[in-house]
């Protein structure tokens, strides 16, 4: 039976971490991806030796190229790509600059293409693979200060649903997570106010645990998900019900 090797970009903290361990314990070998190669290293470290880690930014081409190489010498072909890797940048949009709207689309958009490109025509050669791609529930009903974060994670989804259409039949499962607010560095850079507005405005009353997205996103790498295609699960405690 052929190994189960995942690549986790933006896995060195937060929702990515969490993804990481996860897929370790259930069974993955995992190539543990972060633009802080300390961060990717301890990450790794914590899993052990079904681990390795890259340092490296998904938007550079020649970054991506490498941590699919690293992979597969260490552990063999990728069989689960898990585009995670994210930025986040608060402001209202008349104070948006180019360079926010190009950084935010280059790690979030470009990324996943890039990341999935990479190792597509090897799960399409194979017939099996899976792409589980990171999105955000404000890509699919916007936020306030966050109008390029928002286009961004719409255009994951965007991607997931044709590339879904695409890819399928020949083996490869492309799906999508869309969490809400999590607790994580990320969502701890944006000011308290806006913390304290949102938690205000969930059903569930609290911001998720990078855990609970991991599990959504274990279950889409696994056969139990082989239905799933062209998805979005929003692991978001109830901001968006669809």
């Amino acid at each position: 039976m052929t190994a189960s090797v995942a690549i986790v970009t933006g896995a060195g903290s937060g929702i990515g971490q969490a993804i990481a361990l996860r897929l370790a314990e259930d069974g993955y070998k995992v190539l543990v991806n972060d633009f802080r190669a300390d961060a990717a290293a301890a990450v790794a470290a914590q899993i052990g030796a079904n681990a390795v880690s890259v340092g490296g930014d998904v938007s550079v081409e020649s970054d991506v190229a490498a941590m699919v190489a690293a992979c597969e010498a260490a552990f063999g072909p990728v069989t689960h790509m898990i585009n995670n890797a994210g930025h986040v940048h608060q402001g209202r949009f008349t104070d948006l600059t180019v360079q926010d709207f190009d950084r935010m689309v280059a790690v979030h958009l470009r990324g996943t293409f890039l990341c999935t490109h990479a190792v597509m025509a090897g799960m399409l050669a194979r017939g099996h693979g899976v792409v589980v791609n990171v999105a955000s529930q404000l890509g699919q009903v916007g936020g306030i200060e966050l109008v390029h974060y928002s286009a961004a994670k719409a255009g994951i989804i965007g991607m997931t649903k044709a590339l879904s259409r695409e890819v399928s039949a020949q083996g490869v499962r492309v799906n999508a997570v869309a969490p809400g607010p999590i607790n994580t560095p990320l969502v701890r850079s944006l000011s308290e106010d806006w913390q304290r507005a949102k938690a205000a405005q969930l059903p569930l009353g609290r911001f998720g645990e990078p855990e609970e997205v991991a599990a959504a996103v274990a279950f889409l790498c696994s056969p139990a998900a082989s239905l799933f295609v062209g998805q979005t699960l929003g692991p978001n405690s109830g901001d968006v019900m669809l």
